[in-house]
Order: structure tokens, then C-alpha cells, then sequence
């Protein structure tokens, strides 16, 4: 069973999502907050399998909310949730941890798959980059020429790339993948090259839009 919480200053959007995921077999709603300092009590306490939070909220944000959780060591998988399109929120959800992002109005498929995929300890971006976000990454200047085809990476490259989108820095994806800090900023500066981006955070966003992640 997929123990999750729910955090959103709105009560009846709360208790929509929670009547949508009681219909499943394998998700039950164990906890939720109204606002960001409540969040971090509620999860610190439960310790759940899932995080479904909101980006908005009173007192501390989501993304505060994150790193609070993050610094006590007790951030579970976490899918963020918002009503607009906000690229930046995105790119700072990333590097604060979440490991999802959906708009509210996405089906209960939809947020159920993103559920167990993020459970599975697989990311569940691309659902939720709306227009907005892909245009901008569309539009993005490039820092200098990508080699051809631009998205050619290997198999590790695409490994650092994704630690890099998790916001781990380089002597984090060094001590996860066992290499040295050295070695992890070649491959950075090589993903950069062969996207044809000028810094990590245009480097995850093309990311996103091609697909590697």
C-alpha cells in the first residue's frame, strides 16, 4: 500500500484528491496539511511512502517545505502540485528534490500513474510541462553550437544529467555513481556541449523537452 500525504491550503481540493485515490487499490491517504509548517510536522511524524504538495501555500512554501524536509532527512518521493504553468517553480521543485510535478487538473490516471512511477523511484516530469515550459525551453539561447544530433548522449551521461535534474551537486553524483569530482565535471561539461546549453539548469530543461528524462 502506497501510503501518501496530502498538502494543499484548499480543503476541498484535498478532499477531491482524496476520494479520487481511495477508488484504487493500492494508494490511501494516511495524512494532510493546510500550510507549509503543518506539512513538515505531518510528514516528519508519518513518514510516508508519497508526497502530493502543493507549490503555493501559506506560511512556507512547497519548496521550502522540500528543503525543511530534505535538511531533517525525512523528504519522501514528492510529486508537486500546481494550477498554472511556472518554469521556475519546475526548475527549483528539481533542485529542492521533487521527483514529480502534475498541474491539479490532470486525471486521476494520469496522477495515479505518476504515483506508482515516482514510488518506483522514477521521475514524472514530462506530463506536467506545459506550453509555457516547453517554449521556453524551445526559445532558450544557446550557448554555443550542439554537436549533431544535439540529444546524442550515453547511458552515463544521461545518469549524471538525471542527478544533476535531482539537484545533487557534483561531489554528490561523484559519490553515487563512484568517480571523482574530476571526472563528473568532464561529463557535465561534455552534456552541455552535446546539448548545446550554456549552464545545468537550460541542460535539464532540454532534458525534459527531448525526452532523456
Amino acid at each position: 500500500m502506497i501510503r501518501t500525504v496530502i498538502v494543499d491550503d484548499h480543503t476541498l481540493m484535498r478532499s477531491g484528491i482524496r476520494g479520487l485515490l481511495e477508488l484504487t487499490e493500492d494508494i490511501r491517504v494516511v495524512g494532510e496539511a493546510g500550510d507549509g509548517d503543518e506539512a513538515v510536522r505531518v510528514v516528519t511524524d508519518l513518514l510516508p511512502d508519497l508526497l502530493l504538495l502543493d507549490i503555493k501555500l501559506p506560511g512556507r512554501s512547497g519548496l521550502q517545505v522540500l528543503e525543511s524536509l530534505a535538511a531533517r532527512n525525512a523528504l519522501p518521493p514528492t510529486i508537486l502540485l500546481t494550477t498554472f504553468g511556472d518554469d521556475v517553480a519546475l526548475l527549483e521543485g528539481i533542485r529542492a528534490g521533487a521527483r514529480g510535478f502534475l498541474l491539479k487538473d490532470v486525471s486521476l490516471e494520469r496522477l495515479v500513474e505518476a504515483i506508482r512511477t515516482v514510488v518506483d523511484g522514477k521521475r514524472y516530469f514530462r506530463p506536467g510541462l506545459t506550453e509555457r515550459v516547453l517554449s521556453c525551453v524551445k526559445t532558450m539561447p544557446l550557448g554555443f553550437e550542439s554537436l549533431d544530433p544535439p540529444c546524442s548522449l550515453t547511458p552515463r551521461e544521461i545518469e549524471v544529467l538525471a542527478l544533476v535534474a535531482g539537484g545533487c551537486s557534483n561531489l554528490e553524483i561523484a559519490a553515487s555513481l563512484g568517480m571523482s569530482e574530476g571526472t563528473v565535471k568532464n561529463h557535465v561539461s561534455t552534456i552541455l556541449s552535446k546539448l548545446g546549453v550554456r549552464d545545468r539548469v537550460q541542460a535539464v530543461l532540454k532534458g525534459l523537452e527531448t525526452g532523456l528524462l
